[in-house]
């Protein structure tokens, strides 16, 4: 008699989280499609991630599985390596000054906004280290309660700055012009079934040696390397169908926006000045950086500035495609920093940090 119950309970429950999928999906689309009908830069993406969040915040049961948000990564990857061309290679040089340049903007972003936190808000060290350190999220919030850190507010901080960037970052690049699509970026014609069967394959198995490697966004990258080397060669000359490309994009956003659906209002509400703050100072330090590479490089402004946005690295790169912006100097970048972050950060912490416990003391 008890099997009954029990079953009916695991069948209830399956078909809830299907229907919350759905509904998440369901918000994503109607939300990207509202954006991409008044025509605003990065619509799809951020129309779906900022219609999610809001119905998050509001109190719905929304979520994206694991293995659903590792399909629109892969596609998102494949899409992206399409993009590559014999043209974009000319920029390779620029990557070793760059990407240094890159690592000292993380560690003067981290602290800076470190200092921000403690100073004007009273967090403790630990909490606005890790907090200010932008990107790696995953790896930080497992970093924060192992350290006994604020991982509410930390998650608020990490958050509110990725929709930000995601929302914002389009809308600044397309009013100051720098976003406009240049040849070398012109779409491809869609590829055939077999090209798409023969691109899905080899960007899966891909993904799976990165896995076993312990690679970082090994959906995304594997997508991504398979792709560009599969267009690169010739091999395959067809893109990514625009609609599934579209797909991608919307999971994407989707996926950005489902991160509020655990925070408490009052949660959100209690940090967002934190949030707002730390973000300005982490935005002001990038941007001077990002003004010495492109008055001593003759690297695209636009390039630089998403692959320099202290942004989650599947949202930056999502953005790069949707705005016809070099993957490759992009996903360079943000892996590196990637990298970095989750090298240092545990020293960082070790050395300038204090758990919470002992400020609580």
């Amino acid at each position: 008699m008890s099997l009954i119950p029990t079953s009916m309970a695991a069948a209830l429950a399956g078909r809830g989280k299907i229907l919350n999928v759905a509904e998440t999906l369901a918000i994503g689309i109607a939300g990207g499609a509202l954006f991409l009908f008044l025509n605003l830069p990065g619509g799809l993406i951020s129309g779906a991630m900022i219609a999610v969040g809001i119905a998050a915040i509001a109190g719905r049961p929304l979520s994206m599985p694991p293995a659903l948000t590792q399909s629109v990564l892969l596609l998102l990857g494949i899409s992206l390596g399409s993009l590559v061309s014999q043209q974009m290679l000319h920029n390779m040089g620029a990557y070793p000054l760059t990407i240094a340049l890159l690592a000292v903007a993380t560690f003067c972003s981290t602290f800076g906004s470190s200092f921000y936190l403690q100073r004007f808000h009273g967090w403790d060290q630990t909490s606005a280290l890790l907090a200010g350190s932008p990107g790696a999220l995953s790896q930080i919030t497992m970093l924060a309660a192992e350290k006994g850190a604020d991982v509410a507010a930390i998650a608020v901080v990490q958050t509110m700055r990725v929709i930000i960037l995601t929302a914002a970052l389009p809308l600044l690049l397309a009013l100051t012009g720098m976003a406009s699509s240049s040849p070398s970026m012109v779409a491809a014609a869609a590829a055939t079934p077999p090209e798409l069967a023969g691109l899905v394959a080899a960007s899966v198995a891909t993904a799976l040696i990165l896995r076993l490697l312990k690679f970082p966004a090994s959906w995304m990258f594997g997508g991504m390397i398979a792709s560009s080397l599969l267009h690169g060669s010739g091999v395959i000359e067809g893109a990514m169908p625009d609609w599934l490309r579209n797909v991608a994009l919307v999971g994407i956003g989707a996926v950005i926006g489902t991160r509020f659906a655990k925070m408490q209002i009052r949660t959100l509400l209690s940090h967002v000045h934190a949030a707002l703050g730390s973000f300005a100072i982490a935005v002001v330090i990038s941007a001077a950086f990002i003004a010495v590479i492109a008055l001593t490089t003759d690297v695209r402004i636009a390039n630089i500035i998403v692959a320099f946005a202290p942004g989650a690295m599947d949202a930056m790169l999502a953005l790069a495609l949707t705005l016809h912006i070099d993957p490759i100097f992009v996903g360079a970048h943000h892996l590196s920093r990637f990298v970095f972050v989750s090298i240092t950060t545990p020293g960082i912490v070790h050395l300038f940090g204090r758990p919470q416990d002992d400020v609580d003391d």
